[in-house]
């Protein structure tokens, strides 16, 4: 991991297991993308800089930015998100931090959606939010109060990588099988969830411990 130079505008990509495995079958197709802005600090903007207004943003454009690494844990945590053209307040999803678990013991999640500034008159009430679990063998169940999960994607050996599953709370049960903690008291995997209405979004992370 590394910094890049930022002196000219650079892309940055690599590929993910499962994007390399998608290019060596000759089907790797990019149908979506998303953007962040982790390494950013608005609190450098100043609009009263000595120069002029012209480089209230100086400090924040010198910012380091990370070279790309495919470490969901630490890697665009902070995606940003379109809203509608009527919205006068940022969506945030909250009443969730990152969650420890104990193996084969189930825990809910009820996230709610809250606004940054003050409750949002034009936005839509929250009710349903999608929740997709990057590495689906860690769980045997997760189910969302409108079912259970209703996507899967799997490597080619057959090793579920995640699942997603809507509604306004989720319920997770972490694995009872040792076999995936190996030599480890701890597995790590993450969490996405999204508000279907506002398109506010959170990642957080998991910790499930063997015992």
């Amino acid at each position: 991991m590394g910094y890049l130079d930022n002196s000219s505008i650079t892309v940055d990509a690599i590929l993910t297991k499962k994007g390399r495995e998608l290019l060596s079958k000759g089907n790797f197709n990019i149908t979506q993308f998303a953007l962040a802005d982790d390494e950013i600090d608005y609190s450098l903007y100043n609009i009263n800089h000595p120069d002029g207004s012209q480089f209230a943003g100086q400090a924040i454009e010198n910012m380091p930015i990370l070279e790309a690494f495919p470490d969901e844990n630490n890697m665009m945590k902070h995606k940003l998100i379109t809203l509608n053209r009527n919205s006068t307040k940022i969506p945030i999803i909250s009443g969730i931090n990152d969650i420890i678990m104990t193996r084969n013991i189930s825990q809910t999640i009820t996230p709610t959606t809250n606004y940054i500034g003050g409750t949002d008159t034009s936005a839509t009430a929250e009710t349903n939010y999608i929740i997709t679990i990057a590495d689906r063998r860690f769980f045997t169940e997760l189910i969302g109060a409108n079912g259970n999960v209703v996507n899967t994607n799997t490597y080619s050996d057959g090793t579920s990588v995640s699942a997603v599953a809507t509604g306004p709370s989720f319920t997770l049960k972490p694995t009872n099988s040792l076999s995936l903690f190996g030599t480890n008291n701890q597995i790590l995997t993450t969490a996405t969830i999204e508000g279907l209405d506002t398109g506010a979004k959170i990642t957080i992370s998991i910790t499930i411990n063997k015992a």
